[in-house]
């Protein structure tokens, strides 16, 4: 009974952590950039959804998603349209890759100088704390919704992709730019809000997070590895793949925290590897 409640509540888990990877998988789907800058931002989504309840304090904490997203969105929009998007103009196809990887040192930095290293975490009312029993096991309501809200996120997403004008014009810009530029398509345009959306579903993760365990401006780095890993266990481009990556990573560490409780991301470390081994494409990518 108490390894079927591991099990379980490791997949609740698994769904946060299938949001940290989707954003990262769009971004690198469309433009081809390895974001490194997404888990620092996930870290500072967190403070956000802190500092929206320092002006509405008494703000249901799944509302604070919603003013989240909206900043999380223009942030990345704006990142890419004035520092990445001439990043990825120049010759050297790193380019983008070291400017995010300078940007993620400045705003960790910028965090620690601006909010300090304590832990925070954000605490609205009884719902972070709540839970019941189902059918004798133990399940919490904020893991729950979390997979409730991780999975409405990857069905829009999915949706807006496949059967919406904008999905369309994304989908033929990640195919080829150059020609989509030709059918008056405007590829920097799509990159922006590719990157909004990316910053958004980061944004609801960071929130998220906050909710269920304590941050610091340092909480970025381990939330980037969980997000590489995510998307690679998935498989590149596919944003199901990602979902059961996370499942499968929260099960494991759970699991792993059950058999050795110092044990902390090791079992799910070890997933990864032994995965990549034997399946280096991931669960939906195709074999080589």
């Amino acid at each position: 009974m108490v390894w079927v409640e591991t099990v379980i509540n490791g997949a609740l888990l698994g769904g946060l952590y299938g949001l940290f990877g989707v954003g990262l998988a769009l971004v690198f789907g469309v433009t081809r950039i390895v974001n490194l800058l997404h888990g620092e931002f996930i870290a500072l989504s967190a403070f956000i959804g802190l500092w929206v309840t320092t002006i509405a304090p008494g703000i249901h904490p799944l509302l604070l998603l919603l003013p989240v997203m909206a900043l999380s969105f223009g942030l990345g929009y704006l990142l890419q349209a004035v520092l990445i998007d001439r990043a990825m103009r120049l010759a050297d196809p790193l380019a983008p890759l070291l400017l995010t990887f300078g940007l993620s040192v400045i705003v960790r930095n910028l965090m620690a100088e601006l909010f300090g290293v304590s832990p925070r975490a954000i605490q609205q009312g009884d719902f972070p704390q709540a839970s019941f029993d189902l059918f004798g096991f133990h399940i919490g309501v904020l893991p729950l919704t979390t997979l409730g809200i991780a999975i409405f996120l990857f069905i829009l997403l999915q949706f807006l992709l496949r059967h919406t004008e904008l999905g369309r014009v994304v989908r033929a810009t990640a195919d080829n730019a150059e020609v989509a530029r030709l059918m008056g398509i405007k590829p920097t345009v799509v990159y922006n809000t590719v990157m909004g959306l990316s910053f958004a579903l980061a944004g609801v993760a960071g929130v998220l997070l906050a909710m269920r365990t304590t941050f610091t401006p340092f909480s970025g780095v381990e939330r980037l590895l969980i997000s590489f890993e995510v998307v690679v266990l998935g498989g590149l481009g596919s944003f199901w793949g990602a979902m059961l990556g996370g499942i499968a990573l929260g099960i494991a560490q759970l699991v792993g925290l059950r058999l050795n409780p110092n044990s902390g991301f090791l079992y799910a470390n070890l997933l990864f590897f032994v995965f990549l081994a034997v399946r280096p494409n991931g669960i939906f990518g195709t074999r080589s």
